[in-house]
């Protein structure tokens, strides 16, 4: 085990190309994106019941897990874009376990 960062980030599906071009720039190595994501926020409720046609109104979820020591050049890069454009990011600690020997039974 090894302690890790996981970064939860929730923004329009608009900036899903940005978010994912820092965390490529900081060499995090894989990270995870829920779309068409809804819930209640500082803003009231989101939806998807607003659909013009396109999925860009829609928020997405992107999750990733980094070395700690990466986290703050992350979220430096980020701040800019959330602050921008709109958007959440939580920061949590936590352990990861990798297994390096898979075997299939």
């Amino acid at each position: 085990m090894q302690p890790v960062s996981r970064l939860e980030i929730i923004v329009s599906s608009q900036e899903i190309e940005k978010i994912t071009k820092v965390l490529e720039t900081v060499n995090v190595t894989g990270y995870s994106i829920i779309r068409d994501v809804i819930g209640k926020g500082d803003w009231g409720i989101v939806s998807d019941d607003v659909n013009l046609g396109s999925s860009t109104l829609n928020n997405v979820f992107i999750i990733c897990y980094c070395h700690r020591e990466k986290v703050q050049s992350i979220v430096e890069k980020i701040k800019p874009i959330l602050n921008k454009y709109g958007g959440v990011c939580y920061l949590f600690d936590a352990m990861e376990i990798r297994s390096v020997r898979c075997v299939a039974s």
